[in-house]
């Protein structure tokens, strides 16, 4: 065709980027075999070499950092990149602490009222008023208890009381609730101090996940370290509940920032067929701190001990300044090469390593862009995108959903429980939903390791979608049927129905909520990667916020909650065929990359016949169409890429 003829005149046409930052195909073909028959003899034409790059454009071999830059420094093999990942992991169980520490610190305990008994002197021997046997939270982001219901009598008279006796199941002997007198008209204050944290985590996610792609993982990193300890230790000395809670604001602001920007991190330091694990590895230490946070509980005994003794850890990475370097991936991507030599030789040092084994050439190409200036890009460049941006939003819902309908499930297992109330049922409750979250991400490794990234989060999104459907649909059947005298059902097969499918769709929504931000930090490109992660991360706290809403309205609305998030997941199950597949890819390093990681199709086509959907580097091969018209070869210019 005319096309053709033209790009053969032209020395293999332009050069185009694929989806980690190569050629497509087809030309990175014909320029590789054009540029080694120009320069060697046909003896060395199997010989690859990379395509001289574009005027202005940097050198390819620098930005394929996976392919050139990570294999001379050795990746995960050489000691000093395995202390890093070692080094990210350690914070892994001071922020378990953090993330669950509101299931202690805000637990609605048991209640009376202490009058006096005619002669001057207080007793409690009255009947429990108010007494609070509700659903406890399970983790400090997956609920918050319901509510007090007062029981049928004189309600009012119960609550004017001058001073209270508490009974708390949480380990502790004094807590936020029972120092401030938090209970009957001011039990609202306390869904407000669990709104505080989360909130201060979303804000936290979306501004400190740009500030990071700005300036660097490292000073995000080290200044959330150094404010975590100062707004985390004067929670500890406040005053009454509002001050509380605007500090637990900016607590949790600060956690956000260490939370991004040691996940993004720890995904920049692994070659591509480890970063799955790491990433597991950290989580897996995350959830030892859930489990150990009863028993430290039970040790300090008082909310303010326990809240210094979860954030006095935090000390230990002020020594970050001095030992962790910044991400070099995120230097090389940015092309602050200076900055990245630097740390390049302090690698090689550290590793002992011979820079003479630099076989590619990364120190001489580096060397020829040393003048060249940074490049930084925010995340809102993602707009005028067509593939990257729909991706993020795509794992955006995804994390909304599967933590959102988390609170759902959680909150329909344990209204059965609360039909035979145990006062002592609070670590029960605790420690289901803790197994049950270390089930799924041990489930999660052999999914994703045989079905990759997309594989595994759509299995796990079509097992939320059939426990919340068959929770909404078929347990109403159920219910019709068990009224009748001859149908043979009762309330307690329903019931145990219900706790079925409630404990399959935590398994799997935590598994979709988890999976969809490791998901986001593969796909997004390293120089918005912390902007990417910002979002899906905000996302995910905007789907754990619907607990205490929900919990602040007493259960109100509960039912069609549930039908939206269920709604929601349908929708999901069909975006995320239109996601990429990321398992053992490179990581993309810039927005073009990151434009250029579509999906590939389920079933490729045969030899010979004409796809009736074209992929995004295909479709560059009719951007001449129009200026073929103007030569006069004959093409319309209304002719279609399917015609062609």
């Amino acid at each position: 065709m005319a096309i053709d003829r033209r790009r053969e005149a032209a020395g293999g046409g332009r050069q185009l980027p694929e989806e980690n930052g190569s050629l497509p195909a087809g030309e990175a073909g014909s320029a590789a075999a054009a540029a080694t028959l120009a320069v060697a003899p046909p003896a060395t034409a199997e010989i690859q070499t990379l395509p001289p790059p574009a005027a202005g454009s940097c050198s390819p071999l620098l930005l394929d950092y996976d392919g050139s830059v990570l294999p001379f420094l050795g990746g995960l093999g050489c000691g000093y990149q395995r202390t890093l990942v070692l080094l990210t992991w350690i914070p892994a169980l001071f922020i378990g602490f953090s993330q669950f520490s509101d299931s202690f610190l805000l637990d609605q305990p048991d209640f009376w009222c202490r009058e006096p008994d005619g002669q001057g002197n207080w007793t409690d021997n009255l009947t429990r008023g108010l007494a609070n046997h509700s659903q406890s939270s399970s983790a400090g982001m997956l609920g918050a208890p319901a509510l007090p219901t007062p029981p049928p009598g004189d309600n009012a008279s119960q609550c004017h009381c001058h001073e209270w006796h508490y009974l708390i199941r949480a380990g502790l002997v004094q807590n936020v609730v029972s120092k401030w007198d938090l209970v009957c008209e001011s039990s609202w204050k306390v869904h407000i101090a669990k709104f505080s944290l989360l909130v201060g985590l979303i804000f936290g996610y979306l501004i400190t996940g740009c500030i990071a792609d700005w300036v660097g993982r490292r000073p995000v990193l080290l200044f959330s370290v150094i404010f975590i300890l100062i707004f985390g230790l004067t929670v500890a000395l406040s005053v009454n509940v509002t001050m509380f809670s605007t500090l637990r604001f900016f607590e949790g602001f600060c956690l956000a920032g260490i939370i991004l920007s040691l996940y993004a991190l720890r995904i920049e330091l692994c070659p591509p067929g480890h970063r799955f694990m790491v990433t597991m590895v950290a989580s897996f230490i995350a959830m030892a701190g859930q489990f150990l946070m009863p028993g430290l509980a039970a040790l300090c005994r008082d909310w303010q001990v326990l809240q210094a003794v979860i954030i006095c850890p935090f000390l230990l990475m002020l020594l970050y300044w001095v030992i962790f370097p910044e991400s070099l991936r995120w230097l090389m991507a940015t092309q602050q090469f200076e900055a990245a030599k630097k740390l390049i030789l302090h690698f090689t040092n550290k590793n002992e390593m011979n820079i003479e084994s630099d076989i590619k050439g990364v120190m001489p190409e580096l060397e020829k862009e040393l003048t060249r200036r940074p490049k930084k890009v925010c995340i809102v460049k993602v707009v005028g995108t067509r593939n990257l941006w729909k991706n993020i939003v795509v794992l955006c819902v995804n994390s909304l959903t599967g933590f959102g309908i988390h609170h759902c499930f959680a909150k329909s297992m344990m209204g059965h429980e609360m039909k035979n109330s145990n006062p002592h049922h609070f670590y029960t409750d605790y420690y289901t939903m803790a197994g049950i979250a270390l089930a799924s991400c041990l489930a999660m490794c052999p999914v994703v390791g045989f079905l990759g990234r997309r594989g595994g989060l759509l299995l796990f999104m079509i097992l939320t979608a059939l426990a919340s459907l068959l929770q909404l649909g078929l347990l109403n059947l159920i219910g019709k049927y068990s009224q009748l005298p001859d149908s043979g059902m009762s309330d307690s097969v329903k019931d145990k129905f219900s706790t079925a499918f409630s404990i399959v769709g935590m398994f799997s929504s935590h598994a979709v909520g988890s999976l969809s931000v490791f998901f986001c930090a593969e796909i997004t490109p390293t120089v918005i990667r912390g902007g990417g992660l910002g979002l899906v991360l905000a996302s995910a706290g905007f789907g754990m916020l619907t607990a205490p809403i929900m919990e602040l309205h007493n259960q109100k609305g509960y039912f069609l909650h549930h039908v939206i998030f269920a709604c929601c997941t349908l929708i999901c199950i069909i975006c995320i065929l239109l996601l990429p597949e990321s398992k053992n890819q490179n990581l993309p390093e810039n927005i073009p990359d990151g434009e250029h990681y579509t999906r590939k199709p389920l079933l490729p086509h045969k030899k010979g016949e004409q796809p009736l959907l074209l992929t995004n580097s295909e479709l560059k091969d009719y951007s001449g169409l129009h200026d073929s018209s103007a030569v006069g070869d004959g093409v319309s210019e209304n002719t279609t890429a399917n015609g062609m």
